[in-house]
């Protein structure tokens, strides 16, 4: 009898810590090679983890809630059909594996199990976004697994808004008239909880400068040229004129592309811009566009098109969260006029805000007269770790940035 190891390789943590989620399949079911087995949590994103082989799954070594170390064997696989079921020692005995011999009628009754709780990250998805309560559908997939046709079928039945969801652990407190619910942090919360104090009480004094900015240029280039993109493929937004301003910017204050140590203040080349992009309730990720200097504008699109869509379909991986030297907060999609983001990703020394962009009349002279005009302007703010900067390089940098924008492409509306 053949048998496999299911391993998490360093690769796929790239340094950071994962948290066991849940097991796709239990023990005694067959997998497919290739086929998503056990889904893990890291601080900032989902990881899978395929069978590397076909065969029955014969061990699982963790459970949920487990911490996973990079290079852990995480099951066993048998090639070879309805072979035994085994268990897998724990980390601190022996490694030496033995296979009893289970009977087929066994592991038949095992592969049976109900899989209900058992969900791949778009259902789970869809069960959240419609605070769904799984125990009253009906689960068609192997074992009484709830598959995305079940969970959409259900919607349209109507059933949806009499359930409450299962999907997220809630315990209820009464007393008298007011109702309560305890929500348990998600490892996503409390890595942004932790980054959020550990920057700001802990480690970088932050100081921020807001500079006013008029977007008429831009919208006027992407009017003409977001088409173009999008016979391409390609999404065109305001965002990727951020990116490529802000590397601008760079060029003119190199000290913003860095991060602080002790000792000295490791400049970078490479301008690896990382996006601050919301999850809805479940918080927010930075996946990162790397190497922005080297790319033109649709290039930054593209790049930062696939990265968004990736993030939101919870597809990214570690590496597209690592690497990032500089920060951008788009908070003006939400509606925030101006806000003064704090530096997430330590030991970056700065990030850049950028609010609601809408009509605002400025006064003009115009031969000598003042006048009034109406332009699309926005607030763009800059947070900085003092401990690096000061306030003459944030200055002179937004200065650049908002120029790069206000004259895009050599001309001034």
């Amino acid at each position: 009898m053949s048998v496999q190891e299911l391993k998490l390789t360093a690769e796929q943590l790239e340094g950071t810590e994962a948290t066991l989620s849940q097991w796709l399949f239990n023990v005694g079911d067959a997998v497919q090679e290739g086929e998503p087995v056990v889904e893990l949590e890291t601080d900032k994103v989902a990881i899978e983890v395929v069978a590397p082989c076909s065969g029955t799954l014969q061990a699982q070594k963790f459970q949920s809630g487990d911490k996973v170390e990079p290079d852990s064997v995480m099951a066993l696989i048998s090639t070879e059909a309805g072979a035994a079921v085994a268990e897998i020692p724990p980390a601190n005995e022996s490694k030496s594996v033995e296979l009893p011999q289970t009977s087929t009628s066994e592991v038949r009754e095992a592969s049976d199990q109900s899989c209900r709780h058992l969900m791949g990250p778009a259902v789970r998805k869809l069960v959240a976004e419609h605070n769904l309560d799984i125990e009253r559908m009906q689960g068609s997939g192997r074992g009484g697994r709830i598959t995305r046709e079940d969970v959409l079928s259900y919607i349209a039945s109507g059933q949806a808004e009499k359930s409450v969801s299962s999907s997220t652990v809630s315990t209820a407190v009464a007393m008298g008239d007011m109702n309560s619910r305890m929500v348990p942090h998600s490892n996503m919360r409390k890595a942004i909880a932790k980054h959020m104090v550990e920057s700001l009480l802990e480690k970088a004094p932050h100081v921020t400068s807001v500079f006013e900015m008029d977007m008429s240029n831009i919208i006027e280039h992407r009017k003409w040229h977001k088409q173009e993109f999008a016979d391409k493929g390609v999404k065109l937004t305001f965002t990727a004129y951020f990116l490529a301003a802000s590397a601008k910017a760079m060029a003119a204050v190199p000290d913003m592309n860095a991060q602080f140590h002790e000792d000295a203040l490791e400049i970078f080349q490479s301008i690896n811009i990382g996006v601050g992009t919301a999850l809805g309730d479940k918080g927010l990720v930075v996946p990162v566009v790397k190497n922005v200097q080297a790319l033109d504008l649709f290039g930054i699109a593209q790049a930062l098109d696939d990265q968004t869509q990736r993030a939101r379909d919870n597809k990214l991986t570690p590496f597209d969260m690592k690497g990032g030297t500089f920060t951008i907060s788009n908070h003006g999609v939400s509606g925030s006029l101006m806000a003064a983001p704090i530096i997430i990703n330590q030991p970056q020394v700065a990030i850049l805000g950028i609010g609601k962009m809408e009509k605002r009349v400025e006064v003009v002279d115009v031969d000598g007269r003042d006048e009034m005009r109406i332009r699309p302007k926005c607030y763009v703010s800059l947070s900085i770790d003092h401990r690096a900067v000061d306030a003459h390089q944030t200055n002179a940098w937004l200065s650049a940035f908002v120029s790069e924008i206000e004259h895009w492409g050599g001309v001034t509306l």
